[in-house]
């Protein structure tokens, strides 16, 4: 059987009726059937993804995950595109494959298996790849094959371009290309989940047709010769070909993952932040998959040492150009990526092993998912899997190994050696100063990334400075900031001292969640009630909302969804009952141990903190359980957009006394939001008022920094406190189009943002 598929387009080039037309006619069934089965492909995973959202609290690791699946059950799509080519013939694999297609078709429409239950308070990762499986595993493998099956069959029809299929490739890759670029402008704001599903179905059974009629076009097909054959064998790729497929696949594939975290902590766990990273991974095959590439490589290769240094320097220095920082990660992702598809499109097999190459193309780029998804959240307490792959992109570099051994040794050694006592001195100097150098370790910092901008022709230099610059930067922030590390599904949280050892934050990507002054001006320590500082001050709008609630014998019943470090408990009453909703557990385990925070042990011992998703939680709370209720759960400046929907609002609502307060805290830095809530308010029939407080004077962790807040309620009555609060206005109702659970516009919450600056 191996034998009487090992086929030929050579052979079949010479039988009748193979002209022009058909030869047309045959190009154009298969670029269609790649491209729309690409387009599908694609499609699916920033659709099913966002489904899932809801049920892990808007996470950004949900898509990290979600990759890492997608990247898993596509290498078993082409080992199964691998063995129907090489262990079938042609008209057998295609009734196979045709098959599969509409065995596939009774688990359409695509939804949520119920299968699995609600999501464990640990272990998440896991139950997500498990609900991925169930739900989506058998449409998304129906067609993950599709690509090299395809190419595989186009090279034995004997169309004249059959001896090297890999342009079509560029068609793939243009189909996800279009998928991405389609779904954040175009499907995602005009199409709810349900329209989605339905038309992804459609687009299931006509690529069905395609590939019947693909099939159609194989014909009779010859079998190779001995000559052939023996060919075949002799250049097959060996190991060291095998690796170097590997090694180049991982990279620009752990990048992708590395980059989305990244991108999406800071602004939204959102389709939009995550298609970018994907879409522009996809572009680079169009461009560079052919034969003479669409973009100048050698100004890639010059300008990659250039970013890779830029983005160690706005590692720390970059907080506050985030539009700059932003363009900074994607160009270095993209020239990395370019770099590194080249270099594999150079190492491509002949067709006879075209399966083969994707193969382990495919099995690089899931290791590459694997080591950022799922493997460094476990390992790392923090980000150490971008720095390294920043590294290896550098390594990759084709000068690099066109450099001699010898002169390979001569650039690095001076680099290395200098590098040691570079980082033994600071190392010292932290030890003997420590938060007294803050100021001066900036400049040191500075200089050290300019010798690697100038070396930025001699790759291998400044592949060497790189891990010594990250080395650095860690060091700095250690002795500055004395910060520490805890590292969950949800993601990093960081633990710092500021203000020369006076305040402890938590922070998670670059928003503060919660700041308690643990010394005086004098060193000495700070006993009793702690202040709420930040955004929890006194006098800030979300305690605002608080004291509008009356005061009741038997306590005020509060809810907050997002614990931070518990900071609100301290601006409430010693009679007050309060129950806070929040997603991780690590959070839970920073705020409850009073030798970090005792806004919890000194203001709310008795508190009530329940682990999950507040959407999946609060369902299991009474009606009208709460006289206040406040919405705090953003992740840095990442909201999770199933907690500003119609059905999260009318559950908080309902969860609300009559007489009760909503608050909902929604300052973030790239998303204009008080639109958002006030067509959910409006929808629902509720009163809302709105704050932008300024703060006071420098925005210090200590001072009351600022903030916007919305406050409703079911009726008038319960805000009427507020009329003598200053700054609070009714909220201005621009008509924005109400998002649910299966819809949402986060590109135009961006755009608005952006217009009022």
């Amino acid at each position: 059987m191996a034998d009487e598929a090992m086929t030929t387009g050579s052979g079949a080039a010479a039988r009748p009726g193979s002209g022009p037309a058909r030869a047309a006619m045959t190009l154009a069934v298969f670029t269609l059937a790649i491209f729309t089965s690409a387009f599908l492909l694609f499609a699916i995973q920033p659709m099913f993804t966002k489904m899932v959202l809801p049920l892990l609290g808007g996470s950004p690791s949900v898509w990290s995950v979600a990759m890492v699946f997608f990247q898993a059950l596509l290498l078993a799509g082409y080992l199964y595109a691998h063995l129907l080519t090489t262990r079938l013939s042609p008209r057998v694999a295609a009734f196979v494959h045709l098959g599969l297609m509409a065995v596939t078709l009774l688990a359409l429409p695509i939804a949520i298996s119920d299968r699995l239950g609600a999501p464990p308070s640990e272990g998440q990762a896991l139950w997500l790849i498990g609900l991925f499986l169930a739900s989506v595993g058998l449409p998304f493998f129906a067609i993950a094959g599709n690509g090299p099956l395809l190419q595989a069959w186009f090279a034995r029809t004997g169309h004249p371009h059959a001896n090297d299929p890999y342009f079509l490739y560029g068609a793939s890759n243009l189909g996800s290309f279009a998928a991405l670029l389609l779904y954040p402008v175009a499907i995602e704001p005009l199409l709810n989940l349900r329209s989605q599903t339905l038309g992804w179905s459609a687009g299931f059974v006509l690529l069905a047709g395609l590939i019947g009629l693909a099939a159609l076009r194989l014909g009779t097909v010859t079998p190779y010769t001995r000559a052939e054959t023996e060919a075949a064998v002799a250049d097959r790729p060996g190991l060291r070909t095998i690796l170097a497929w590997i090694t180049l696949s991982f990279i620009p594939s752990g990048l992708l993952v590395a980059v989305t975290a990244h991108l999406s902590t800071d602004v939204a766990a959102a389709p939009f932040m995550w298609v970018m990273p994907l879409a522009l991974f996809l572009l680079t095959f169009v461009l560079i998959f052919r034969d003479r590439p669409l973009v100048p490589m050698v100004a890639v290769e010059r300008i990659l040492p250039i970013l890779a240094a830029g983005l160690v320097l706005f590692s720390y220095f970059g907080s506050r150009v985030f539009l700059l920082v932003f363009a900074v990660h994607i160009a270095f992702f993209f020239a990395a990526t370019l770099v590194c598809h080249a270099r594999l499109y150079a190492a491509r097999p002949s067709a006879r092993h075209l399966t083969t190459f994707y193969l382990w193309m495919s099995f690089g780029g899931v290791l590459g998912g694997l080591f950022c998804g799922l493997i460094a959240p476990v390992i790392f307490d923090r980000i150490i899997e971008y720095p390294l792959l920043v590294i290896a992109a550098v390594l990759a570099l084709p000068a690099l190994g066109q450099i001699s051994r010898t002169a390979l040794l001569r650039q690095v050694i001076p680099v290395l050696l200098l590098g040691a006592v570079y980082l033994a001195a600071l190392f010292v100097i932290a030890s003997q100063w420590g938060t007294e150098i803050g100021p001066v370790m900036p400049a040191i910092f500075v200089v050290s990334g300019f010798f690697c901008l100038i070396a930025y022709r001699r790759p291998a230099i400044v592949a060497a400075m790189l891990p010594i610059l990250f080395i650095a930067l860690n060091v700095m922030q250690q002795v500055v900031n004395q910060r520490e590390h805890e590292r969950s599904f949800f993601g990093v949280h960081k633990l710092e001292m500021r203000e020369n050892g006076q305040l402890r934050i938590l922070s998670h990507g670059t928003t503060v969640h919660g700041a308690m002054r643990i010394r005086n001006a004098d060193g000495s320590p700070v006993t009793g009630r702690p202040q709420p500082l930040t955004y929890y001050h006194p006098e800030a709008p979300i305690a605002e909302g608080l004291r509008a609630v009356p005061t009741r014998p038997e306590g005020r019943r509060i809810g907050v969804v997002g614990l931070g470090a518990g900071a609100h408990a301290c601006n409430g009453e010693a009679s007050d009952r309060w129950t806070f909703f929040e997603i991780d557990a690590a959070v839970v385990r920073i705020a409850r141990d009073p030798r970090e925070f005792r806004f919890l042990s000194e203001c709310a011992p008795a508190s009530r903190i329940v682990l999950g998703d507040a959407r999946l939680t609060l369902v299991n709370e009474p009606k009208a359980a709460f006289d206040s209720l406040l919405i705090d759960a953003f992740s840095s400046d990442s909201i999770p957009t199933h907690l500003l929907t119609r059905e999260a609002l009318a559950l908080y609502l309902d969860r609300l006394a009559e007489d009760g307060v909503l608050t909902i805290h929604i300052s973030n830095r790239h998303l204009e939001l008080e639109s958002v809530v006030a067509a959910l308010a409006r929808d629902a029939g509720a009163v809302a008022l709105y704050k932008a407080d300024p703060g006071e004077g420098r925005p210090t962790l200590e001072a009351r920094i600022p903030s916007m807040v919305v406050v409703m309620a079911k009726s008038a009555a319960p805000l009427k406190p507020f009329e003598a609060i200053e700054g609070w206005r009714p909220i201005q109702d621009r008509g924005v189009a109400v998002w649910t659970d299966d819809f949402s516009n986060i590109v135009g919450a961006l755009i608005r943002n952006y217009r009022r600056q």
